[in-house]
């Protein structure tokens, strides 16, 4: 075990339950220690603080695993962390209506760059370090030793710019005739947990998904945006839409798309399906005189294509402004980021402007954030990156 040692002003915090060991606080940090190693974090007394590991990431070097001295880092200690998890989601096991959920998110349920989704009997771990993953042989045994999976397949997400590693994620047990067909709050939704980093849904989204189903779909046209699989059009098709439009620049979301509708009944030729970039799409309906009464812009946190680069920390208020140009008159706009690099009170800004620039009035209808499953550390909110907000324009 390395000893590193901790900067006063920031001891405080890791006491506190602080999961993140950041590259600011170490006082000492050494370039050749190895990914995974164990490390001891001490005040500059030499005081113990927390155990953790290496694992190099955007702002931190590791993660607090325990803050007790006497605790062992081994398949009973990741057995113990992944059963208190499971028993948080007790309720999720048993609903009759949701079959795919998360079981384990990261720091919010004690180890940092893990986490695991539940996808009706199959498990997908998730590696966001190469530090953790050297743990991996422990973290599958203590897994199959709290849960019983029909398989399990995981998704590396740590090489040098953070993206998705190449490979056949699967491990074990049952392999998946894929798609698997899950269920969200009585949707259905089909997913396929090896072929690339996504799955086809994004379970984060649940809670939206279910309050534009239940409360603004009804009668209504809906532009979805940024739609990847169309996983919000399925959802205000089965709440009652008019006609759904799914734009998404990607090629493949039209199969997906088209996949989505399929499995919930729905027919997706009465459906619109347009694979274009959505400035473009903007341009195009504003020139058509299209209007919506919902819209739901959900980016990515950073894009770029050909002609453009997108980044919501610097672009959403021209997203919202070419968004108000196509909804309709005491229209609805969904408008959500999962940037982690800013907060709600940041984004409701972003809000604030798009409609000052353009002119009009709003009123904000309701607020989302991660739902229960996707547990993040107390007294941390930085941590719960979800930001949804509903808005009507007045």
């Amino acid at each position: 075990m390395t000893t590193l040692l901790i900067k006063e002003n920031y001891v405080k915090e890791l006491k506190n339950g602080y999961p993140l060991i950041l590259k600011d606080a170490v006082e000492n940090e050494d370039a050749s220690i190895i990914e995974g190693t164990l490390v001891k974090l001490v005040d500059n007394k030499g005081q113990y603080i927390a155990t953790g590991y290496y694992g190099v990431q955007n702002k931190g070097v590791g993660w607090v695993l325990t803050r007790n001295a006497n605790e062992q880092i081994d398949r009973a200690f990741f057995a113990k962390r992944i059963h208190e998890a499971v028993t948080c989601r007790t309720s999720f096991f048993e609903a009759d209506d949701t079959t795919a959920f998360r079981i384990f998110n990261g720091e919010g349920d004690g180890i940092g760059g893990l986490t695991i989704d539940f996808f009706n009997g199959f498990y997908m771990v998730s590696w966001y370090s190469e530090g953790i993953y050297t743990f991996r042989e422990d973290v599958y045994a203590a897994l199959m030793e709290v849960v019983n999976a029909r398989g399990v397949y995981e998704k590396k997400r740590f090489n040098v710019n953070g993206q998705y590693v190449e490979q056949d994620d699967y491990v074990s047990g049952e392999e998946g005739e894929f798609p698997i067909i899950i269920q969200e709050n009585g949707m259905h939704y089909a997913v396929d947990l090896n072929d690339g980093a996504m799955t086809g849904i994004f379970l984060d989204q649940r809670n939206v998904r279910k309050v534009l189903r239940d409360s603004y779909a009804a009668g209504k046209t809906v532009l979805n945006t940024f739609s990847y699989t169309g996983a919000f059009s399925v959802a205000a098709a089965l709440g009652g839409a008019t006609k759904t439009t799914s734009v998404d620049l990607a090629k493949r979301s039209l199969p997906k798309t088209i996949e989505q509708f399929s499995v919930n009944a729905i027919d997706y030729e009465a459906q619109d399906i347009k694979v274009m970039n959505v400035f473009d799409y903007f341009s195009y309906a504003a020139r058509h005189q299209l209007t919506f009464d919902v819209v739901i812009l959900d980016p990515p946190s950073f894009a770029r294509t050909k002609k453009m680069t997108f980044s919501t920390a610097k672009d959403y208020p021209k997203l919202l402004r070419d968004a108000l140009t196509i909804t309709a008159p005491n229209g609805v706009i969904i408008a959500s980021t999962n940037n982690a690099s800013f907060n709600m009170k940041k984004f409701k800004t972003f809000i604030d402007k798009a409609f000052k620039d353009s002119n009009k009035r709003y009123k904000i209808l309701e607020q989302h954030q991660l739902p229960e499953d996707f547990q993040v550390p107390h007294n941390y909110p930085e941590f719960n990156y979800l930001k949804v907000v509903v808005i009507q324009v007045l």
